[in-house]
């Protein structure tokens, strides 16, 4: 009859003190190098915990970390990257070829007295130091100064020109997102078949497509040669943006820049999801599943896809942060009036407030979206929370 291990105790009751030491048996000889199974045990409750070593049984999972000091971490990384961005968005522009007072003093007569007023005004007289204070003095208190070329605050501009890049990006993204995981994972439930031939080597072919040359390849087609489309702009001049008619305008405005945002994004979406998926489809738990009885579609939808989504999901956060950034270039090719075009003007003056404001805009979001990607994964994913 075999003895029960120490470490197994009986539920509800004591540990087996296991056979009396006896010297003409070696089995149950006391030895201090080959305890007996009745040595050094105690309740069930230790017993349980400890592995035959004395150390933790590696069944049971830790405890991990509070969130509280998971996100104060998380927060603390975001902080540091936005000082960073904060300090290279001042140097960096001040790289920039071109001096924004003589672009002004070309567009209409000055004299050198007027110029450096003007340069005065703007506070370029000033060393480098004492402008760079006073640069993080107007981020502090919401001041992101005045524009050269609006001649309006830098705030004021940003606020007016965000609304429409909001909702370009927006309709992009929750169609790409949508539109890409639903593909993905019916391509990696199809592996190897047509339609995942199909589908993996359009989106490839559209990932590698810079979105300013798609862009312009439909603006052409579209917007010139057939003219089905607005070749610019948000809305009509004249219209209200309120009304029926203006609501419908808006909308074939907005089609042609949101395909070009759509069709690049969407294919790294389906691809990163098709991958994950495949990788979930040889464990052993989608085995158990189709032996109790459930169809293939019930295993994909309420097994596979929800795990294959926990990488995906980081993805689709960072990669809204970059689709809001990514916008410059078909804002600027569609004459779209919103935060990407805004910068691609204030690139041209150089507009240095300007610059600084909207790159300061888009590196938070991007840095606030990685933040939101930590968080969300943490919560869907066990093991995060444990490690």
């Amino acid at each position: 009859m075999s003895t029960p291990s120490h470490s197994d105790p009986r539920p509800g009751g004591p540990a087996d003190p296991g056979p009396a030491s006896d010297p003409a048996n070696p089995a149950t000889a006391s030895d201090p190098a080959n305890p007996g199974p009745g040595t050094g045990t105690t309740g069930s409750g230790t017993a349980s915990a400890m592995g035959s070593n004395g150390s933790a049984d590696i069944d049971e999972p830790p405890k991990g970390g509070s969130f509280a000091g998971y996100f104060l971490r998380k927060l603390g990384g975001a902080a540091t990257s936005m000082v960073l961005v904060i300090v290279l968005g001042f140097f960096a522009f001040r790289m920039l070829p071109g001096d924004p007072v003589l672009k002004i003093a070309k567009e209409r007569p000055m004299s050198p007295a007027q110029i450096a007023e003007l340069r005065s005004q703007y506070g370029l007289d000033k060393p480098v130091i004492v402008q760079f204070w006073d640069y993080l003095v107007g981020i502090v208190t919401g001041d992101l100064g005045e524009s050269y070329v609006y001649r309006k605050t830098v705030s004021s501009l940003i606020v007016e020109y965000l609304g429409p890049t909001l909702l370009l990006t927006g309709t992009a993204a929750v169609i790409a997102i949508g539109m890409g995981l639903w593909l993905g994972q019916l391509s990696a439930w199809r592996r190897n078949s047509l339609f995942d031939r199909l589908a993996s080597s359009t989106s490839l072919i559209f990932w590698s497509v810079p979105t300013f040359w798609l862009g312009l390849i439909l603006l052409m087609v579209f917007g010139g040669t057939l003219q089905w489309l607005p070749t610019g702009g948000m809305i009509t001049p004249g219209l209200d943006p309120w009304s029926a008619a203006g609501i419908i305008d808006v909308i074939k405005h907005l089609i042609l820049p949101v395909i070009s945002l759509v069709a690049v994004v969407y294919a790294q979406f389906l691809m990163i999801m098709r991958a994950s998926l495949i990788e979930e489809m040889s464990e052993d738990y989608l085995t158990t599943a189709r032996a109790k009885g459930l169809t293939e579609d019930e295993v994909r939808r309420r097994h596979a896809v929800p795990n294959a989504l926990l990488p995906t999901v980081t993805v689709v956060f960072l990669h809204i942060g970059g689709l809001i950034a990514g916008a410059v270039t078909v804002e600027a090719v569609f004459s779209w009036p919103g935060l990407g075009k805004l910068t691609f003007e204030a690139i041209r003056g150089p507009d240095l407030p300007l610059l600084q404001g909207t790159f300061v805009v888009f590196s938070a979001i991007i840095i606030v979206m990685n933040l939101a990607a930590d968080l969300v994964y943490r919560f869907l994913d066990p093991r995060v929370r444990r490690a």
